[in-house]
């Protein structure tokens, strides 16, 4: 098999701690010509300027490219994100894209790859969620070629989308690869690094619902006076740059002298990963509750619609955005017992199974051209 050159495109955090032991496991091989597309958060020195966490993590051929002028345009952010993607593909000329989730970077990924005949892999598609967000993974997922699920749920899900059956492809979720690693750092370690001296402490993942703009400030009021009320420890980490996320950072002003509350733009995935290990609870309306949370045994409270109809589990607690509920559920929270995991997503083997698939040529013969397939 020729040397086939992948491109891995990341616009967040979140996604890139999804794919990066996908990314380590191919540069680290002789068969492939790996390179990475920053772009979206990565790019905004507010949100931490992530793609620091990228050049740490010691990977090559990263080309930085900055999609956002204004928050409240989604529209145009991906318009600008296509535009300069299409240069850089016409550049490097890849035999694969890799993408992942429900960002509008990954679906300019696809919306490129596609219309340039080549082959796009789409990675956690069939999921399903309760917001723009869902339009938006589908939509990738029509656009792609390949498909990487993280749960036979999700890939039927995807059959019953008209996707091709042998296009698709169970390999769990990848952040357990590194969920399940070894040498995570200890959280001795992570509290020294961030300065945290909560003995005991919460985690709080808040993003805006592009849908729901004009409840934003009274719910995020309530989510607030709620957390302050619990007279809990609570670390907390900025929401994604979707549109009304600085509604949300006006209200954390709010908090920044209260000695209750530790506030960071992005965490290493990483170092989040230990923390929310050894977190009391996680509250808001992150996909880390949603998926890596149970994963560890740590409860959940959910609130608002944003992960609607996502995977259930018994450690997932969803309310809705009313003061006396969220007290309840914070109290909860801190009696809840460890119970049977019963989520599935995978064994921490992603990488393996992907690298896997790489070295087959049924896996580069798979046609650009798609048909819709029809249930039987």
């Amino acid at each position: 098999m020729n040397k086939k050159r992948i491109v891995f495109l990341t616009g967040t955090r979140a996604d890139f701690g999804k794919i990066k032991s996908l990314i380590k496991i191919t540069q680290k091989s002789k068969l492939f010509d790996v390179h990475i597309f920053a772009t979206g958060m990565h790019m905004i020195a507010k949100y931490g300027k992530t793609i620091i966490e990228i050049e740490k993590s010691g990977f090559k051929n990263i080309y930085p490219f900055i999609n956002h002028d204004d928050i409240d345009h989604m529209d145009r952010n991906l318009a600008k994100t296509i535009d300069g993607f299409s240069h850089y593909i016409l550049e490097i000329k890849p035999d694969l894209i890799v993408v992942h989730g429900d960002r509008i970077e990954a679906m300019a990924g696809a919306i490129v790859g596609s219309l340039n005949n080549i082959l796009v892999t789409h990675i956690e598609g069939g999921e399903i969620s309760g917001t723009i967000d869902e339009l938006i993974r589908h939509s990738i997922s029509k656009l792609s070629h390949i498909h990487l699920t993280s749960n036979e749920q999700a890939k039927k899900r995807l059959i019953q989308m008209g996707e091709d059956r042998n296009c698709i492809f169970n390999i769990g979720s990848p952040d357990l690869d590194v969920m399940n690693s070894k040498n995570l750092p200890t959280l001795k370690v992570v509290k020294k690094y961030y300065e945290i001296d909560f003995k005991e402490y919460a985690i709080v993942m808040f993003h805006p619902v592009t849908t729901e703009m004009v409840k934003l400030k009274k719910q995020i009021k309530t989510f607030l006076n709620s957390l302050i009320k619990s007279d809990l420890n609570y670390i907390v980490i900025y929401p994604n740059n979707d549109m009304g996320s600085n509604i949300i950072l006006e209200e954390y002003k709010k908090i920044t002298d209260n000695n209750k509350f530790k506030i960071y733009p992005s965490l290493r995935f990483e170092y989040f990963l230990v923390l929310l290990k050894n977190a009391q609870f996680i509250i808001g309306n992150s996909s880390a509750g949603i998926r890596e949370a149970p994963y560890y045994n740590i409860p959940t409270i959910n609130i608002g619609n944003r992960q609607n109809n996502r995977v259930k589990s018994k450690t997932i607690k969803s309310i809705d955005f009313i003061e006396k509920d969220i007290t309840k559920a914070i109290k909860d929270a801190l009696l809840t017992k460890k119970v049977t995991k019963d989520v599935d997503f995978g064994n921490g083997n992603s990488d393996k199974k992907f690298y896997n698939l790489l070295q087959k040529n049924t896996f580069w013969n798979i046609q650009n051209q798609k048909q819709f397939k029809d249930l039987n």
